[in-house]
């Protein structure tokens, strides 16, 4: 069998069964807090001496996020933004100015995916709903379950993922079910909105479990699972091991980190265990050339040398400040808040270097990079472009 992949020697192995019993969601972060669940507090920002300066370029709004992981997609010549209640929204990326916005005539749970020519985004009934760049609607395809994290288009193939542990390949230009992928999720998970790696014809996507797993984009067949992190404790919420955020990848190793677990990576043609390292993280992590950058569950951001994991530097200043993921921009590592602050650390030892508002409500998703501009959405549901001057 002809396998066009190029990073992965992929095997032909059957999907798993079904989904069996109930699967019960835990929620690891209480962002707003509620009056039955203790909320940390998050520590008070430190006084430094800046030595940059984040400026906004824009700020618009286009409607509330909520919890929902939503994240400006960047295109060419282009942001999208999609809100809860349906709205899908195309920026100008130079003014902010609302080129179109439309009603997708539903709530969303999930999006935006973007590439040249068209946009994607999910629905809590378990919709696939894809437009094009001038906001007309292209088709609909319904899925097992509500559609979780961004979905994602390459080769002609719009991957999605749902919350009962499939994984879709549907044709883009029609929607057509191309192949599915699915398996078991353990009886306690960790509500997530972790997006899958798509990259070079493969797909890498983390489980419940503390499960890394390798597909083939064109077939859905696996090329290899590996272990993340491993269950372990008395009860199920301590044997809650789950990986929650998007892996990460550069030539040689893919590398994933699990809530309670480790952070690990893996050779990418083989799925073999390159280097672990104790930890917990629930936002996930980001690489560049010489670093794994993590944004752990104490809210401290912690550098690894990725070639064998050996610790760089740590920051230990946004204890409980429920972060983001780290994103490397410019010379500078980006990082979000739950009080809708930005952030900038120095990538060589970690402290800070500016540090910016927005509009006070929560940062869920990771600062997204243009141009080396910083692009976040807030709970609220402002769209800010950032420069750092």
């Amino acid at each position: 069998m002809k396998i066009r992949l190029s990073i992965l020697s992929l095997a032909v192995v059957t999907s798993l069964s079904g989904c069996a019993g109930v699967t019960r969601h835990l929620n690891p972060m209480n962002w707003f807090g509620s009056s039955s669940t203790p909320v940390e507090k998050p520590a008070a920002l430190v006084d430094f001496k800046p030595s940059a300066t984040i400026k906004t370029s824009w700020q618009t709004s286009t409607g509330e996020s909520k919890q929902i992981e939503f994240a400006p997609a960047i295109a060419l010549d282009a942001i999208y933004t999609a809100n809860i209640k349906g709205q899908l929204t195309r920026l100008n990326p130079t003014t902010g100015k609302i080129d179109w916005q439309i009603d997708t005539g539903t709530p969303l749970s999930a999006g935006v995916g973007a590439n040249i020519d068209n946009e994607y985004v999910g629905t809590p009934r378990g919709d696939v709903i894809a437009y094009d760049d001038k906001g007309k609607k292209r088709w609909t395809t319904h899925l097992s379950s509500t559609v979780l994290g961004v979905p994602k288009a390459a080769e002609g193939i719009v991957v999605v993922r749902t919350e009962d542990g499939h994984i879709y390949g549907l044709n883009a230009d029609d929607g057509v079910q191309k192949w599915m992928y699915q398996r078991l999720l353990p009886a306690l998970i960790l509500r997530s909105q972790a997006s899958l790696l798509v990259t070079k014809g493969a797909i890498f996507a983390g489980y419940p479990g503390g499960k890394l797993v390798a597909l083939a984009l064109d077939t859905g067949n696996v090329g290899w699972e590996a272990n993340v992190a491993q269950p372990r404790g008395a009860s199920e919420i301590e044997r809650v091991t789950d990986v929650t955020s998007t892996p990460v990848i550069d030539d040689k190793q893919v590398c994933a980190v699990a809530y309670q677990g480790r952070v690990a990576c893996f050779e990418i043609r083989t799925g073999n265990l390159l280097w672990a390292k104790e930890m917990s993280s629930t936002a996930g992590l980001t690489m560049d050339t010489d670093n794994l950058y993590i944004s752990d569950s104490k809210g401290d951001v912690v550098a690894l040398e990725k070639t064998h994991g050996v610790s760089v530097w740590k920051q230990t200043q946004l204890k409980n400040r429920h972060l983001t993921a780290p994103r490397r921009i410019g010379n500078y590592l980006a990082v979000g808040d739950m009080e809708g602050y930005i952030h900038l650390l120095a990538l060589d030892d970690g402290h800070m270097v500016a540090r910016t508002s927005t509009d006070g409500s929560a940062i869920i998703s990771q600062p997204q990079d243009k141009s080396d501009n910083i692009v976040v959405q807030t709970a609220k549901g402002s769209i800010y472009t950032l420069t750092v001057q």
